[in-house]
C-alpha cells in the first residue's frame, strides 16, 4: 500500500494548502490511504465540523485530533456521527468518539489508524499511551487482521515519540509524531520494519512561530506580557508529512519519505 500522512493542519492557510494539493497528490502518487491531523485547522485551536468536512472532501480518509480535540465544542457531538475522525486513545475516559478504528482500504485491505497523546511536558496528565497503543495492536495484528497500521503519537518530547516508534516496531506500518509543528529529517525504517518520523511537521505558513503570526508570540517571549490573542499566520503554506509504502503481505514498510511541498520548506521528493 502507499499511504500519506499529513501533519497538523494550521488555520486557514493549512486548510487551503490541503484543499489545493491533496486531490492531485492522490492521483499523481497513486495513494491508497490518507490520514490528516486536523487538530489546529480551525483558528489554530481544534477542528470544527465545517472544516472537518472540507478536509475529508479534499481526500482525507481519516482525520486525527490531539490535545485540542474538543476546543471547538461542536466536535463533542460531531465526532459521534463521523467515524472518520479519531481523538486520542488515552484522552479522558468519558470523552466521546474513538481513538482507533479499522478502515476499509482499496482491494479489500484493512487499515488500522490509532492516535495517542504523550505524557512528557504536556499541560495535563494523560493515561499511559504505551499500554493504550499496545492493547490496540494486540487486538489487530499486522499482516493478519489488518494489512496496514498507522499510529499518530501526539506529544512534545522527541524521546517519547522515538520510544513509541520502537515500542511499535514490527507491529505497525508507520509511527509518526505530531504536535510540535516542526518537521524532522529522521524518516527511517526501524529494525523491525516499521517506518518512523519523529514529527511530520505542520501544514501551514512557516513564516511564523509554529504557525502563529509572529508578533504576539515574540512580544510574550521578549516582555513576558501578552497583549492580543494568537492568530494563525496566513501566508503561503507548506504541506508537510510522511509518505510510506508497505508490503501487502506483512504490512511492514518498504520505503518512507518526508513530504514538504510549497511554501518556504519545499523539498524535492525523490
Amino acid at each position: 500500500m502507499r499511504m500519506l500522512f499529513l501533519g497538523d493542519v494550521m488555520g486557514r492557510a493549512g486548510r487551503a494548502a490541503v484543499a489545493a494539493r491533496l486531490p492531485g497528490l492522490r492521483a499523481d502518487w497513486a495513494l491508497d490511504f490518507v490520514v490528516v491531523n486536523g487538530e489546529n485547522a480551525t483558528s489554530g485551536v481544534g477542528l470544527s465540523p465545517e472544516h472537518a468536512r472540507e478536509l475529508l472532501a479534499a481526500g482525507a480518509d481519516c482525520l486525527t485530533l490531539g490535545d485540542h480535540a474538543f476546543d471547538q465544542k461542536e466536535m463533542l457531538s460531531f465526532i459521534e456521527t463521523e467515524p472518520r475522525i479519531l481523538r486520542p486513545l488515552n484522552y479522558a475516559r468519558t470523552a466521546p468518539g474513538r481513538g482507533a478504528r479499522v478502515f476499509a482500504g482499496p482491494g479489500g485491505r484493512r487499515v488500522l489508524v490509532a492516535q495517542a497523546l504523550g505524557q512528557v511536558f504536556m499541560k495535563r496528565p494523560f493515561d499511559d499511551p504505551f499500554s493504550a497503543v499496545d492493547a490496540v495492536l494486540r487486538a489487530h495484528p499486522l499482516g493478519g487482521a489488518v494489512q496496514a497500521v498507522l499510529v499518530d503519537i501526539h506529544c512534545e518530547a522527541t524521546s517519547e515519540k522515538m520510544g513509541m516508534g520502537h515500542w511499535c516496531d514490527g507491529r505497525a506500518s508507520l509511527v509518526v509524531g505530531t504536535h510540535t509543528h516542526a518537521p524532522t529529517a529522521d524518516a527511517q525504517i526501524l529494525p523491525g520494519g516499521t517506518a518512523f518520523q519523529s514529527d511530520a511537521g505542520m501544514c501551514g505558513d512557516y513564516n511564523s512561530i509554529i504557525g502563529m503570526d509572529k508578533l504576539e508570540p515574540m512580544r510574550r517571549f521578549v516582555t513576558g506580557m501578552g497583549k492580543e490573542r494568537f492568530t494563525p499566520a496566513a501566508g503561503d503554506a507548506t504541506l508537510c508529512g510522511t509518505l510510506v509504502e508497505t508490503d501487502d503481505r506483512t504490512g511492514l514498510a518498504t520505503r518512507v519519505r518526508m513530504v514538504r511541498l510549497g511554501g518556504r520548506l519545499e523539498t524535492a521528493i525523490p
